[in-house]
């Protein structure tokens, strides 16, 4: 299961003084991992420490009890660990990891997503499998045994989901029959080619993997068979998670305690904004059409679907000499990363994303670009509507997000933390805030020397983060159905019928999407009141670089970092 602040790799720092070796928090943090690292050996794997990569996680009712009872442990741990003087980066670390124990059991103990949600099971397979075979940090032959161990647990985890996993809502069905359908396809096609070749000349160790390949696979393609046929039919149940909920996630999870009436207030105003310099520079374009006209009119110039990938990577260099040259934020690496497909288990409302190697990977580099094809199966409509997403401004759009100066160029920092909790977890409203402020930041900077279509592609992806944020709000805080969240798409975000259902159907199983435009407002909120401190002594790229090397900690953290007299408010 997704840990709320954990990500395939994660990020954090403070650039102040290291923990004191052999201290009671020092003791604490390993602890702690170690206990993570038993309940999500693949994400121990996706880190970097590859002891576990022969294990795939228990979700059965009894594992899941005995993490709920190890987390309450390591909650009484923690505040012995605190009960002394901690240095300044230890107390940082000491709030991070207070908030992921309190986000965990939120999940586990109150919403419950384990009971309701097989997305959480039918996408484990495929993610701990593949993150064995995408990255070579060890020989072939060596991972090939890993994978044929984690195959073989897969069943269980089937078992687990038909067990555990009762009256979801049919959302939450229809994305996870989705899921294990694809996933079905990634094992026969994918890991079996991987394997032929990892197996080299041993014989029996490629016929090892086969049976066990052959069971996961059958394995998914009955969960795929029960979703459809036994629980979809008898998924009645309600997604929305409440307002009590919504805002202690929120403060777990972002460390943002704002009311929720207050919070919807700074959201609908924004999209306001958003939306009128939309109509406004649709205008410019063509004032003879409908701002969704012009908009429609710019996504007639789509990929193909066998361009996708190719108009993806031609995105890059330019967008790589602009931060150079323009002194945007220090990339400390010029390895790029590897354009792709995202795997069929990760395709759930998902149009793009970044993954990176793990901070405690000593041996594999490689970075992975995913770019989501449309689904084999789709009408030509859906299709046609998917790719529209990708048009030539919305792809470097999405580029700039992911990698430059985004995700990747973010990421690339994640080594040079000094804490190992500041490696390993990352919060939302920082990861994905400064991603979506990237895009307007090198608009505002230059980039597109003032072309009106890339503005109104960005206002285009600015609407659909705004619409996100109100979407999810009123889905779980004020009754909405799916059906008004993918209205609301189409009217305030410009979106395609069949995307602004995507988006919306994800918002039912992500109440705090959010963070996009939550994340953002904070780091323009924090970049204004850090420029009046610094004077003249100001300079973009220093406030992007020491953003970056605080890493992904909330951002009410980092303005104790770089202000640190300062008691304002984030947003």
């Amino acid at each position: 299961m997704k840990c709320p602040w954990l990500l395939l790799l994660v990020i954090v720092t403070c650039g102040c003084q290291r923990q004191p070796e052999g201290s009671l928090m020092a003791s604490f943090v390993d602890e702690y991992f170690d206990a993570l690292f038993e309940w999500s050996p693949s994400t121990a794997t996706s880190i970097g420490f590859h002891q576990y990569d022969s294990r795939i996680e228990d979700l059965s009712a009894s594992a899941i009890n005995r993490r709920i009872e190890r987390l309450k442990q390591l909650q009484s741990g923690l505040m012995r660990a605190r009960s002394g003087r901690l240095a300044t980066t230890e107390d940082i670390d000491a709030q991070i990891l207070d908030s992921q124990i309190k986000a965990e059991l939120l999940d586990l103990e109150t919403l419950q997503t384990w009971r309701h949600n097989p997305m959480n099971y039918v996408g484990l397979p495929g993610g701990a499998v593949d993150g064995l075979i995408k990255r070579n940090f060890a020989p072939p032959a060596e991972r090939l045994r890993s994978v044929i161990s984690r195959l073989k647990g897969v069943p269980a985890l089937i078992d687990a989901m038909k067990a555990n996993v009762q009256n979801p809502p049919h959302e939450f069905t229809d994305l996870a029959f989705r899921m294990a359908h694809g996933s079905v396809g990634f094992f026969r096609d994918t890991a079996a080619m991987w394997a032929k070749d990892a197996a080299g000349s041993d014989t029996s160790l490629l016929s090892e993997f086969d049976a066990a390949n052959a069971t996961a696979a059958k394995s998914l393609e009955d969960a795929a068979d029960w979703l459809e046929k036994t629980l979809l039919p008898s998924s009645k149940g309600s997604y929305a998670i409440g307002a009590g909920n919504f805002s202690k996630k929120l403060l777990y999870e972002e460390m943002v305690d704002t009311p929720i009436d207050r919070l919807l207030a700074i959201g609908e105003a924004n999209l306001e904004r958003d939306y009128n310099a939309f109509i406004e520079t649709a205008r410019k374009i063509d004032s003879s059409k409908s701002p969704m006209a012009v908009m429609k009119s710019l996504s007639d110039d789509h990929p193909m679907e066998v361009s996708l990938i190719p108009d993806a990577k031609r995105t890059v260099e330019g967008l790589i000499q602009f931060i150079n040259t323009k002194d945007i934020v220090t990339i400390p690496s010029q390895v790029r990363p590897n354009i792709t497909e995202t795997p069929p288990y990760a395709r759930s409302g998902t149009f793009a994303s970044m993954d990176t190697p793990g901070p405690y990977e000593e041996k594999a580099t490689e970075a992975f670009y995913y770019v989501t094809p449309p689904e084999k199966d789709w009408d030509a409509k859906h299709k046609e509507e998917h790719l529209r997403a990708f048009n030539p401004a919305v792809m470097t759009l999405i580029t700039i997000h992911e990698a430059y100066p985004g995700h990747y160029v973010q990421f690339l920092n994640a080594k040079q933390f000094p804490t190992k909790t500041r490696k390993i977890l990352y919060c939302s409203s920082n990861v994905e805030g400064w991603a979506h402020y990237s895009e307007q930041m090198m608009l505002d900077e230059g980039f597109g020397a003032g072309d009106p279509r890339m503005r109104l592609a960005q206002l285009e992806e600015a609407l659909l983060r705004d619409a996100r944020y109100i979407v999810g709000i009123q889905l779980h805080t004020a009754g909405w159905t799916v059906e008004q969240g993918a209205k609301f798409f189409e009217e305030k975000a410009f979106q395609e019928p069949a995307n602004a259902y995507e988006e919306a159907r994800r918002g039912a199983y992500n109440p705090t999407y959010l963070y996009y435009t939550l994340g953002k407002l904070q780091i323009y909120k924090l970049r204004d009141d850090y420029r009046k401190a610094k004077g003249a002594s100001y300079s973009l790229k220093n406030f992007h670089d020491e953003f970056l090397k605080q890493g992904g900690i909330p951002i009410k953290l980092i303005r104790r970092i770089l202000l640190p007299d300062d008691d304002g408010s984030t947003l």
